[in-house]
């Protein structure tokens, strides 16, 4: 959302508020600092073990009154997340529209990932523009009778990859300096969906584990996620190897670089799903389904599941077969070129009758 931000701040006919919920407060302000973004309003909701219940109260309580306030044309919500769905619940109380970045993902199965699935499906009911990433999730809205007000514009997180890679990029984790990213295979892990807790999230890390014992050319890197569950798991099952970093939550820049440097990505992540094939970088996704088909379709993502053997047979084969690594690592990304802000703001500029042309589509 982040290159939106700035992109509302750039157009003239446009006068843009930003309001954080804060739901995850130290994953935010890494953000905020590295786009130079300051928030109008923050509302600062998070709290120890929060459940989603505390998230969407709070949530709707804090936007009741930032909206009342401002009185704002347009409410625009990113993704999936609990702050979005209590974003567009409390802009439909007060009748004011709704605009959905990253719209039409889905699983369809509610219950995976959870909550977001019916996170995402329940804001495709409740706003009126939507911005899809890809033709095949404007194609999910209109099996679901949504049809109005569906622009195809690429995601926003290609946008956002263009401001922070950079080939002489210096990390502040002192780690992620030293690694021998040309001698060595650094595979880039990411672990923390809801879905996955307990006997998937085992099996995931015990596979994780076993790759690294069995290829000695090998070396993992686990930025772990803040929440307890999380990080017990990742120190119980990955704890005391060598080649095994468990490491704190990374900026989005420093993120972005070592993506842009790791052999390849094994992630329950979705926003890694987008950001790992444009640039270059096989992914092998630690989940039973995703709401990203249009990876798997070209070839760039791979779904390893969420048991032992499957995770370490998939990875297996991309640490010893060039030719299957080649063609992952080479296909066509479908997610973006870049301009997904610029087409999401001329699409708002022309419902509102201050454009004359409709937006062009991104197509891959």
């Amino acid at each position: 959302m982040a290159p939106l931000v700035k992109e509302l701040e750039s157009r003239r006919e446009i006068e843009s508020r930003c309001c954080i919920t804060a739901q995850h407060r130290e994953m935010l302000d890494d953000v905020l600092r590295l786009f130079s973004i300051t928030p109008d309003y923050d509302l600062n909701i998070m709290e120890a073990r929060q459940s989603l219940y505390t998230i969407t109260s709070k949530c709707l309580l804090g936007l009741e009154e930032v909206f009342f306030q401002e009185k704002p044309d347009l409410v625009l919500v990113h993704g999936d997340t609990s702050t979005t769905f209590s974003g567009a619940l409390a802009a439909f109380y007060q009748k004011i529209p709704v605009g959905h970045v990253e719209a039409g993902l889905r699983t369809w199965d509610r219950y995976s990932p959870f909550p977001e699935e019916m996170n995402r499906t329940l804001v495709g009911d409740l706003a009126q523009l939507h911005f899809c990433p890809t033709v095949s999730n404007r194609d999910n809205l209109a099996a679901e009778g949504i049809q109005k007000g569906v622009f195809v514009t690429g995601n926003t997180v290609i946008d956002a990859l263009k401001t922070t890679v950079r080939p002489d990029y210096r990390f502040r984790t002192a780690l992620l300096n030293d690694l021998d990213y040309t001698g060595r295979q650094i595979i880039l892990v990411t672990c923390h969906r809801r879905e996955n807790y307990g006997q998937p999230m085992t099996n995931i890390m015990k596979g994780l584990r076993r790759l690294v014992e069995a290829f000695p050319q090998a070396e993992l890197v686990y930025p772990v996620h803040l929440s307890p569950v999380v990080s017990e798991a990742a120190q119980t099952h990955l704890g005391g190897h060598p080649r095994i970093h468990l490491i704190d939550p990374l900026t989005p820049d420093e993120m972005h670089n070592l993506m842009a440097r790791a052999f390849f990505v094994m992630t329950d992540s979705g926003g890694l799903q987008e950001e790992a094939p444009a640039l270059g970088r096989p992914v092998l996704v630690l989940r039973r389904e995703t709401e990203r088909p249009e990876a798997i379709k070209a070839g760039t993502a791979l779904l390893a599941g969420t048991e032992e053997r499957a995770v370490y047979d998939h990875a297996a084969r991309l640490l010893t077969d060039p030719a299957a690594y080649t063609r992952m690592a080479q296909a066509v990304n479908p997610y973006g070129d870049g301009h997904a802000c610029r087409r999401i703001v001329d699409a708002i500029l022309w419902t509102q009758g201050l454009r004359e042309a409709a937006p062009e589509e991104f197509s891959v």
